[in-house]
């Protein structure tokens, strides 16, 4: 019997092969809404920025619109690296749709993500403008709500002073060093290397001194504690630094461990679900978290105060919730649950206050106020969306990245808002 003839694979080959990128995206994808939603943005700040001008030399850069649909389309589908993004730029069908031929890498995108928080805060504003003109959010009532989210820092780069300022004199011993090298070496590829050298031991001593800077922070709020809460000062460990992420701060995590983390606040209309604000901080505790927040909802809104403000025992004092009540802030009634007394339950002994206190005590007691509260539990929903789309682990260092993060969440989340309610042209079925 002869042998059996098949078609075999031939991978030295050499293929041209057409293709109509257009039609690799069904018409009613996702990302054609997307795409719309990003051409309509005024982006002329990120043109007018562009050195590179008609009928002159210089390279063109990448359209800032492709830079900004990767990632919006990528965090509404949970991708939170640049190098997975960057990947997918050049693999899969829908991302390569988006880039249209353009070629981009991973360098370029981690810049770009955290560098567009001013025009993500504003993109923020004009997502709840929109919503608010359209009579979909009225602003009544504001849910607030945090988020613990894991930090970039490793657990084993925290340290106490005498380390970090050990590592600090051996980083600026280094650096001095590899200059005289560098200076006294004549060959390039020699002063390549050493100029290398230097730089990151340049970045190394630029850590130790943020972490010592941060770790003096710690220090006075450890000497604040001592003043009202000597025994608990007193019990806890010296205070330590990352050396990797000088910002974050060790916190207890939802599954009860203990690790490197940000505190991300996020504050939602309860009639739409849209985000109206966001914060980021390194505190475990959410105290003081409600009265800033409620500014910077104020402030995106052109001064229209809420009525109602729904959040979590300890998101304010006795004093914040006064001047949460004062007619400068608005006069709006805090639903803020009642710290809990002995054994967990809500405190029922009486306790000093002025008008105010009272009313809230009195108003978180009745049967009205906790039904009102049980409201707070939709900003629930927006931390779910946001785990859903990737937002389990910060992947950039420093508050300032950090919040830029979230800014893409926000506006990814408020993206979905304006498609629900049709303020936004899906894609064409």
């Amino acid at each position: 019997m002869s042998k059996a003839r098949v078609q075999r694979a031939n991978r030295d080959q050499f293929r041209l092969e057409a293709m109509d990128l257009d039609g690799l995206v069904a018409a009613d994808h996702r990302v054609r809404s997307v795409w719309a939603y990003v051409e309509g943005l005024d982006l002329s700040s990120f043109y007018a920025a562009i050195l590179a001008r008609e009928g002159e030399p210089g390279r063109a850069p990448i359209d800032p619109a492709i830079l900004i649909c990767l990632w919006l389309y990528g965090t509404l589908e949970g991708i939170g690296s640049a190098r997975q993004l960057a990947l997918l730029a050049e693999q899969h069908h829908v991302y390569r749709w988006i880039c249209g031929g353009v070629g981009v890498n991973h360098h370029t995108l981690s810049d770009f993500r955290v560098a567009q928080a001013e025009f993500l805060d504003r993109l923020l504003t004009q997502s709840l403008v929109a919503l608010m003109q359209a009579g979909v959010t009225s602003l009544e009532e504001i849910a607030q709500d945090g988020l613990r989210t894991r930090a970039s820092a490793g657990s084993g780069s925290f340290r106490r002073r005498a380390t970090l300022e050990a590592k600090l004199a051996a980083a600026e011993e280094r650096v001095e060093r590899l200059k005289r090298e560098v200076a006294e070496e004549p060959a390039a590829s020699s002063r390549r290397r050493k100029a290398a050298q230097e730089r990151a031991a340049r970045e190394a001593k630029e850590r130790a001194q943020a972490a010592l800077q941060h770790l003096a922070e710690l220090e006075k709020r450890r000497e604040r504690e001592k003043k009202t809460h000597k025994k608990r000062a007193a019990e806890r460990p010296e205070p330590r630094a990352s050396l990797s992420d000088p910002e974050a701060r060790v916190m207890k995590m939802p599954d009860g461990g203990f690790r490197p983390a940000y505190n991300l606040q996020q504050a939602m209309d309860s009639k739409s679900g849209a985000v109206v604000g966001v914060a980021v901080s390194n505190s475990s505790s959410d105290r003081g978290e409600a009265l800033p927040m409620l500014r910077q909802v104020r402030q995106r809104a052109a001064a229209i105060a809420p009525r109602r403000w729904l959040a979590d025992t300890g998101y304010a004092d006795a004093a914040d919730i006064e001047a949460m009540a004062s007619p400068a802030e608005g006069s709006i009634e805090a639903y803020i649950a009642l710290p809990a007394g002995r054994g967990g339950k809500p405190a029922t002994k009486p306790r000093p206050g002025g008008p105010v206190i009272q009313a809230w005590r009195q108003r978180m007691q009745s049967t009205a106020g906790q039904q009102l509260y049980k409201r707070r539990c939709l900003a629930e929903w927006v931390n779910a969306g946001m785990r859903n789309r990737g937002l389990r682990w910060i992947t950039v260092r420093g508050m300032a990245k950090a919040r830029a993060v979230l800014l893409w969440q926000a506006v990814a989340h408020n993206f979905l808002c304006l498609l629900r309610h049709g303020l936004i042209k899906p894609a064409a079925a």
